[in-house]
């Protein structure tokens, strides 16, 4: 390579002359709101915003879903100033709540602690239905959506996958359509379709594991459905390690569902992964990369190492970006993510009260938002587009943040 060449080589790698086509993009949120309208002070532990209807003759509309660790969950309003309280409801849950999920317009499917779920009706204002099939901590919820069927997954820190099969014409929870047992606790998981059939595929990540475990859905009509593990896909190939890092939380980018973002358990500082999803078909998981024949037609130890060394290869490519968010975490830390709406980056959480803004393409930090009390712990973050700033401006783009110092803050540009 000549002089000229690899200086201009080693410019884009430092500088990233090209960034102007897929930089982090302008008019991030960076101003902080600390929300007061919460009715009392609590450790914030999920956020989300979700379109609901309250009451009969009510109008579906969008409402931040808070969950605090005094087992109450909280609506608040986005369209108004200071985010008032529409409803909070504390009576459904005997342990706080982990996860939330809007099933539709009507239905919130709750997840706690205690690994009881509760389906509730927002309309009518009452309990469907609850169950315990987990014995501790539900700590994700997923759904899924397939002709007039929709698949519920919930995992679950007694090392257990649930697969629900619901009716979207009469949502109702019953008894689990599959249940899969892990050797170590899902930290996250969730629904992918595959880039080569469209088929849906269940993702699950567990901990002391680098790998993204993908499991083939049953069909609607088995008799006895199952989860059929068809591949997984190592998010550190070439690491000699027995054990680098868990992918604990992992987002799929709002612009391409081919790529997702990881945060990692590494300490003592968070690493940031963006991925290639590489999601086998049931005809490419047949082929077992230990009995991969030789070219005389026999598997021998060589065939194998070259077919393993093919394989981590590819996972190596399939990973984009991979870098040091500079967010303290500890072993006991509960990393989180959240992708920007127009997937220009991610922002993490961390246990230093500070939330960073990473660029997706090349890895840089470009933003540091301070507002939180300095050392405490980040819980949880959304980001999204709504009419916070109550202006002309109907979809700006909002950053809500909450966490161990009982704040619950919303950014905007």
């Amino acid at each position: 390579m000549s002089t000229l060449a690899q200086d201009t080589s080693l410019s884009f790698e430092k500088l990233g002359l090209d960034d102007d086509n897929h930089g982090w993009s302008e008019h991030a949120p960076s101003k902080p709101t600390v929300l007061s309208s919460l009715p009392s002070r609590s450790n914030i532990l999920s956020a989300a915003v979700l379109e609901l209807t309250l009451g009969p003759a009510a109008e579906p509309q969008s409402f931040a879903v808070i969950t605090t660790a005094d087992r109450k969950l909280h609506l608040l309003d986005p369209t108004s100033p200071s985010y008032t309280v529409a409803h909070t409801y504390s009576s459904f849950q005997d342990s706080p709540i982990l996860d939330v999920l809007a099933l539709d317009q009507q239905h919130l499917l709750v997840a706690s602690m205690s690994g009881k779920l509760v389906l509730y009706d927002t309309v009518r204002d009452e309990v469907v239905v609850e169950r315990r099939d987990h014995s501790k901590y539900v700590v994700k919820l997923a759904s899924h959506p397939e002709g007039n069927t929709l698949w519920v997954a919930s995992a679950g820190w007694d090392a257990k996958v649930f697969l629900y099969k619901l009716s979207r014409n009469d949502v109702r929870l019953g008894e689990p359509a599959a249940v899969l047992t892990l050797t170590s606790i899902p930290e996250t998981l969730m629904f992918v379709a595959s880039p080569d059939d469209g088929k849906t595929v269940l993702l699950v990540a567990r901990r002391d594991s680098t790998f993204l475990h993908f499991y083939a859905m049953p069909s609607l009509v088995a008799e006895s459905p199952t989860l059929t593990l068809l591949g997984k896909q190592n998010l550190a190939p070439h690491s000699n390690a027995w054990i680098s890092f868990t992918p604990s939380d992992v987002q799929i980018c709002p612009t391409d569902a081919s790529i997702i973002a990881v945060a990692t358990s590494t300490t003592p500082h968070m690493k940031l992964l963006i991925v290639k999803l590489l999601v086998p078909t049931e005809q490419s998981s047949l082929l077992d990369a230990t009995n991969v024949p030789g070219p005389d037609g026999t598997v021998t130890q060589a065939s194998q190492a070259r077919a393993e060394l093919l394989i981590q290869d590819r996972e190596e490519t399939a990973i984009l970006v991979n870098v040091s968010t500079l967010a303290p975490q500890t072993q006991y830390s509960t990393p989180r993510l959240v992708w920007r709406p127009d997937g220009s980056g991610v922002y993490v959480s961390s246990d230093d009260g500070v939330v960073r803004g990473i660029e997706a393409t090349t890895g840089k930090l470009m933003a540091t938002l301070q507002g939180h009390d300095p050392g405490s712990k980040l819980r949880c973050l959304w980001a999204g587009r709504t009419n916070a700033n109550h202006g002309s401006n109907s979809d700006s783009e909002v950053l809500i943040s909450g966490g161990f110092d009982q704040k619950l803050i919303v950014w905007h540009a």
